[in-house]
């Protein structure tokens, strides 16, 4: 099911000369409406009159979620605050939060978006769906609230947390799709089995989630426990929420909503731009955006673009899974680490839930590497040789994919700390001044 057969089946050729004439207009917003953008590109010896194509992007200069903050909170308006019908924010717990302003054109753009993601999913106006997703200034909840109305389902605002209630409506109004964090539905489907409801009284059938790097791994652990079919999607608070790109049914990247956003991939260290097809940081110009257009944000995020047609029939570009953030990543012992490595071998041993948590530390100049993991109720053992055995295994299938050994501590059961929105699996105590 495609929302918008024009724009995401467009040829590239096309797409490019529209990409071009979007980006124009959006750079002579900027110059001439915010000073950031202006001196910036004055110090580039860059003008509007220099962007002819959508390939003359790279003369730009990049955009960091370190800029949002030093122009906190309105600095990087292209538009009067009169125009400003809403505000989205970071949480701001590692310093001042990230604040986008949205024109009543931008959130038209984003239910548009969000109505081609919830389409693909197989969604419509026949469909009850409950967002789990947190509503207020994180973007989760009213962006995929938007997208459901827009293509005519029925929301359920439920929020984040309430656990308890979220399963009584979502059996009691039988909602078909559910959206929030991936973790989260991990923890709902953790809490449905205690429920001692039976799975039959749920017509779940579809999980949205987003929010947070999740694996193939993740994604099975998903459908096995809940019953559904579970769909990736992705955004970002800088850029729009839920909605800048989406799987389909093929689910062979996420389709990349180009006519509004557009991608790049780059070396992380360089700055200089990738060649198809290889892995890099995602860097993303909104091209249609009227209160805070971004151009070459630069999103941490790293991953590769496909320009091959989809089976689905659609054109757009689609991004790889996101394998880690270039600011996440661990250098351990001088191994670079992703939580998402060690997520795909928790999420693969059948003797493992799908929990964890990182612990690093710095011991007299060296290294500590502690993964805590939890074991299932069906393998956890009082048998001290047992433990030992899947111990090692567990140690031996780390070390063979993120090349260095952690120390592996399993725990009971339920034991590691939920989270009812974005996971905090990682905690690194090292200063390393």
């Amino acid at each position: 099911m495609i929302w918008n057969e024009k724009m995401e089946c467009m040829g590239r050729e096309e797409m490019r000369q529209l990409q071009s004439e979007r980006l124009k207009e959006t750079v002579e917003k900027v110059y001439y409406n915010c000073e950031p953008y202006r001196k910036r590109m004055q110090e580039k010896g860059v003008t509007p009159d220099d962007i002819n194509s959508i390939d003359d992007i790279v003369k730009l200069p990049f955009t960091s979620k370190k800029d949002l903050r030093d122009y906190y909170p309105f600095g990087l308006l292209s538009t009067p605050m009169s125009e400003i019908v809403r505000l989205h924010a970071s949480s701001g717990t590692t310093g001042k939060p990230i604040v986008v302003g949205y024109t009543r054109g931008d959130l038209k753009i984003w239910d548009e978006v969000g109505a081609r993601c919830f389409t693909a999913y197989g969604l419509g106006k026949q469909d009850v769906i409950q967002v789990s997703y947190g509503y207020g200034l994180f973007t989760g909840g009213l962006g995929a609230h938007g997208a459901v109305e827009t293509i005519g389902g029925t929301v359920i605002p439920m929020s984040s947390g309430n656990t308890e209630k979220q399963i009584m409506l979502m059996r009691d109004f039988g909602a078909v799709g559910l959206a929030c964090t991936p973790s989260y539905a991990l923890y709902l489907a953790d809490a449905m089995r205690d429920s001692n409801i039976s799975r039959d009284e749920f017509k779940l059938k579809i999980g949205v989630f987003g929010a947070e790097p999740w694996t193939e791994e993740m994604r099975k652990e998903l459908e096995s426990k809940l019953g559904i079919k579970a769909y990736d999607i992705y955004g970002l608070t800088e850029i729009i929420g839920p909605g800048v790109a989406h799987e389909c049914e093929c689910q062979n990247g996420t389709h990349i909503c180009e006519d509004h956003f557009f991608p790049e991939i780059i070396d992380p260290e360089t700055g200089e731009p990738m060649p198809p097809g290889e892995y890099g940081e995602l860097v993303f110009s909104t091209i249609t955006k009227e209160g805070m257009p971004l151009l070459r944000f630069r999103t941490r995020d790293l991953t590769r673009l496909v320009y091959d047609k989809c089976k689905c029939g659609r054109t757009s570009v689609r991004m790889d899974r996101i394998l880690g953030r270039s600011d996440d990543m661990l250098i351990i012992r001088g191994v670079n680490v992703f939580p998402s490595q060690v997520e795909s071998v928790i999420c693969e041993m059948p003797e493992l839930e799908p929990h964890y948590f990182i612990n690093v530390d710095r011991v007299n100049n060296l290294d500590t590497f502690e993964i805590l993991v939890e074991v299932k109720d069906e393998f956890y053992s009082d048998e001290m040789t047992k433990m030992i055995s899947l111990r090692k295994n567990i140690i031996h299938r780390l070390q063979s994919v993120i090349g260095i050994s952690p120390d592996v501590k399993l725990v009971e059961p339920r034991s590691i700390e939920r989270s009812q929105g974005k996971a905090k699996r990682v905690n690194d105590k090292r200063k390393l001044k």
